[in-house]
């Protein structure tokens, strides 16, 4: 799976984190920007400011970085339908929901497993790590930061959901309710 996708360097950051949503984890790894106070940027500032202010990064450096990240990030993840068909046929795969206790009582794909720390804890210590692990959220963008967790621990069939349950609502199951967030 490639991607057409291209950076300009006076792209606001909150415009970035849209087209890349890994891209601020990809920031925060390789440069410690992005994931605390101390270290965070304003939706508004460009990448080509970020980068000023953070001892002058090659800002074609960063880019580079945030794409081969972003192609990284394309490998986790996995579309509704063919989540679907695996979860079909493969026995031994699983699906959990790190979406809020009120999102997952409101509206669950069947045989989801709610997210928790217990969870964490038994999926480290007992699961399979070669079986398809699978992990949604509203949109698609935090189950990509738990897949890459999951991923940097050990699980070599670790998956994002694309679009999260709202895309497997209108690809998939479309009786299944649709939600916006206030």
């Amino acid at each position: 799976m490639s991607s057409p996708v291209s950076i300009d360097p006076n792209v606001s950051m909150r415009d970035l984190l849209q087209q890349l949503p890994g891209a601020q984890r990809a920031l925060f790894r390789r440069y410690h920007i992005g994931g605390c106070s101390s270290c965070g940027f304003r939706p508004e500032e460009t990448l080509a400011d970020v980068c000023a202010r953070n001892e002058n990064l090659p800002v074609e450096e960063v880019v580079a970085h945030l794409l081969a990240s972003h192609e990284g990030d394309l490998k986790l993840q996995i579309s509704p339908e063919a989540l679907s068909v695996a979860l079909r046929q493969e026995p031994t795969a699983r699906l959990i929901d790190v979406r809020t206790r009120e999102e997952f009582d409101a509206v669950h794909i069947e045989g989801a497993i709610f997210f928790t720390q217990e969870l964490m804890n038994e999926a480290m210590a007992r699961w399979d790590r070669k079986a398809l692990l699978a992990i949604i959220d509203h949109h698609g963008t935090r189950s990509l930061d738990a897949a890459a967790y999951f991923a940097g621990h050990g699980f070599e069939n670790v998956k994002s959901v694309q679009g999260g349950i709202d895309a497997w609502s209108q690809q998939v199951d479309p009786a299944l309710p649709r939600y916006e967030l206030e």
